[in-house]
C-alpha cells in the first residue's frame, strides 16, 4: 500500500482529528443536552468543510514539496476532493437512516447529538480498520476490484429500487434480536444508556439507538469503502477523505434533518453515483476514467437530483 504522503503529514492528520474531536467533545460537554438549530448546524458544517479544504491544500503542498511534481500534486489533491465529495454524499444516506431511527424511538432532539458523537467515533475506528483491510486485499488480489465494483452496482440498484418507499424498523432483525437479549425501559433516563427499574439494571431506549447507529455505520462502511477505492488506492487519501467526511456528520445531520423533505429525490442520485463508481471499477483494466471526469459526473448527478427535488417540491406545494 504505497502512498505519496510523507510521515509528518500522517502525524499532522492524526493530530488534527484528535484535536477536532477533543474540541467537539468539550463544546458538547459545556453546552449540555440541548437541541441544535439550523443556524448552529450550518455554522459547524461550514467549519468542517473549510477544515477539509485547508487540509487538502496542505496535502497538495506536501506532495509538491516531497516530489517536486506539480502535476502529481494536482492529481492527488483532486483524488482527495473527489473521494471527499463521494463520502460526503454517501453520508447523506446515513443521515436519512439516523433520522428514521431517531423518529422511530422518539429520541428527544437534545439527546441526539451525544448519540451522533459516539457514532462518529465508532465510524472512524471501524472505517480505519476496513480501509487497511481493503488496501491489503487490493495490493494482493487485484481481481477484488471487480468484486467491489459488482457489489456497488448491486447496491446502487437496490438503493434505487428502495428509494421513495416508506422505511420502517418494525421488522428489523437486529432490533428484534436486541429486544430479545436485553430488557429495555419504555422511558428515557436523561442521556443515560442504563437505568434501574424495580431494583434491576436495564437498558434505556437510547442504548438501543446507539446499537442501531453502530450497525448502520457497519453497513454503510461496506458500501463507502469500495467506492473510494474506485478513485484511488492510496491509503492516505482513502483514509483522510473518509475521516474528514465523517467529522462533519453530526452537524450535517441537524442541517439536513430540517430540510430532508426538500431533497426527496436525493437517494436516486446516490444510487446512480454508486452504479457509476461500480462500473468505473469494473472497466478499470479496459479504460481508466480520469479523476476529473469522475468528479464532474458525481457533482452533476447530485446537483441534478437536488435541483429536481426542490423544483418538484415547489410544484406540489410541499
Amino acid at each position: 500500500m504505497d502512498t505519496v504522503a510523507p510521515l509528518w503529514l500522517w502525524m499532522t492528520f492524526v493530530a488534527i482529528v484528535l484535536v477536532s474531536l477533543f474540541i467537539d467533545f468539550v463544546v458538547l460537554k459545556k453546552q449540555g443536552a440541548h437541541e441544535i438549530g439550523v443556524r448552529e448546524a450550518l455554522y459547524w458544517s461550514l467549519i468542517w468543510i473549510a477544515l477539509s479544504f485547508l487540509f487538502n491544500g496542505l496535502f497538495w503542498w506536501a506532495v509538491k514539496g516531497t516530489t517536486g511534481l506539480t502535476e502529481l500534486a494536482n492529481t492527488k489533491s483532486l483524488e482527495f476532493l473527489t473521494g471527499y465529495l463521494i463520502e460526503k454524499s454517501l453520508a447523506v444516506d446515513n443521515i436519512f437512516v439516523f433520522l428514521m431511527i431517531f423518529t422511530y424511538f422518539a429520541v428527544p432532539p437534545h439527546y441526539q447529538k451525544r448519540v451522533l458523537m459516539i457514532g462518529i467515533i465508532g465510524a472512524i475506528v471501524l472505517r480505519s480498520i476496513m480501509i487497511l483491510l481493503g488496501g491489503w486485499l487490493l495490493a494482493h488480489f487485484h481481481w477484488i476490484l471487480y468484486v467491489f465494483g459488482a457489489f456497488l452496482i448491486l447496491t446502487g440498484v437496490k438503493m434505487w429500487w428502495a428509494a421513495g418507499k416508506e422505511p420502517s424498523l418494525d421488522d428489523n432483525p437486529a432490533l428484534k434480536l436486541l429486544r430479545r437479549i436485553l430488557p429495555v425501559s419504555k422511558h428515557y433516563d436523561g442521556e443515560n444508556f442504563w437505568t434501574v427499574e424495580d431494583g434491576k439494571k436495564i437498558a434505556t431506549p437510547l442504548f438501543m439507538v446507539i446499537c442501531l447507529v453502530a450497525l448502520t455505520d457497519i453497513i454503510f462502511a461496506v458500501d463507502s469503502i469500495p467506492a473510494i477505492f474506485a478513485i484511488t488506492e492510496d491509503p492516505f487519501i482513502v483514509l483522510t477523505s473518509n475521516v474528514f467526511a465523517i467529522l462533519g456528520l453530526r452537524a450535517m445531520y441537524f442541517l439536513l434533518a430540517a430540510v430532508a423533505n426538500k431533497f426527496h429525490l436525493l437517494n436516486y442520485g446516490l444510487a446512480a453515483v454508486l452504479v457509476f463508481i461500480g462500473v468505473k471499477m469494473c472497466v478499470v483494466d479496459l479504460y481508466k476514467i480520469p479523476v476529473s471526469a469522475s468528479l464532474a459526473v458525481v457533482v452533476a448527478i447530485l446537483a441534478l437530483t437536488m435541483f429536481l427535488s426542490v423544483r418538484l417540491s415547489k410544484q406540489t406545494g410541499d
